[in-house]
């Protein structure tokens, strides 16, 4: 939809994105991104947010329409890969880039659209953006997550974390040698003061346990298997970064970028390796690994070979 608008004598000399903030009755921000995506013509010529409007200008707005950004859209999610296949759930290898579920302010691929890309219908009760979703991996960490395709399951399966009956197995690549080589990591976890998106050690976060063990040294990084007790957001990237063995390829919390840029990653190097949870209707226990990704292997061949 395109609207024309004459720009009026109150706003002469106005920066534009405020200007058309005013005259659309939207925040600044998004007469900002209208602007920054071009859909703002004045006078026959594109604007930018800090032009200046000229009384009897005549703007020319494209609103273009915006999806929910809670619909599910359904996608063939590239690298998405099934491990097991189950009547009650679904075991997926989830590739980095991936979001578990739709959310506000993310426009990426979901594991929930590509299930659904993929055939699968997943009737569980419940927002439909996060049919079956028991537990998360973060956009930027790859690797097995489990999926509930019926009521009994995801019923059973949500119990089964928040309980901590289910085992959580990471492999991480972090800086340095954690000294001792294997050990727990007890300390509280929360919002970082500073920034809304990051996490940090705090005084007044929430209960957060880590376990590991040292799997192979390489001299300048480690590559450590981590048994989570807890499972907070971001925890074994703030847990080791508050160690000072940030996950290597991790910026946000302190790696190094040139070892980062000589083992070819652009994410912390972190992995969830193994999962393991009680069948939902059998009992039985069920146990899923997935390998390393591509970019991860990489990494892990550049440390072993010394180039690093």
């Amino acid at each position: 939809m395109t609207e024309r608008m004459e720009v009026p004598e109150s706003l002469q000399g106005s920066r534009a994105d405020a200007g058309l903030a005013k005259m659309l009755g939207v925040s600044r921000s998004q007469a900002a991104t209208l602007i920054a995506e071009g859909n703002v013509v004045m006078d026959g010529a594109a604007v930018g947010k800090s032009a200046k409007l000229a009384v009897g200008s005549i703007l020319h707005v494209t609103v273009p329409e915006r999806r929910d950004p809670l619909e599910v859209v359904e996608e063939v999610v590239e690298g998405l890969k099934i491990l097991l296949d189950d009547d009650d759930f679904v075991v997926i290898d989830k590739p980095v880039g991936v979001a578990a579920h739709p959310s506000p302010g993310w426009v990426g691929p979901t594991v929930v659209g590509g299930l659904a890309g993929a055939g699968y219908r997943i009737s569980t009760s419940g927002a439909q953006e996060r049919a079956g979703i028991v537990h998360r991996l973060d956009v930027g960490t790859s690797g097995v997550m489990v999926v509930a395709k019926t009521e009994h399951a995801y019923m059973v399966l949500k119990r089964a974390f928040k309980e901590r009956t289910v085992d959580k197995v990471y492999h991480a690549v972090v800086q340095g040698l954690p000294d001792p080589l294997e050990g727990t990591i007890d300390a509280p976890i929360g919002r970082h003061p500073g920034h809304d998106w990051r996490f940090a050690v705090i005084e007044d976060g929430k209960h957060s346990i880590t376990h590991y063990e040292v799997l192979e040294a390489f001299g300048k990084a480690t590559l450590v298997e981590v048994h989570l007790e807890t499972g907070r957001t971001h925890q074994i990237r703030v847990h080791f970064s508050a160690m000072r063995h940030p996950c290597a390829g991790d910026l946000t919390y302190g790696a190094d970028p040139r070892l980062s840029a000589t083992l070819g990653l652009t994410r912390q190097w972190l992995h969830a390796r193994q999962l393991g949870f009680d069948h939902p209707r059998t009992g039985e226990r069920v146990t899923v690994t997935s390998e390393y990704p591509q970019d991860l292997a990489y990494a892990l061949e550049v440390l072993e070979s010394g180039r690093a």
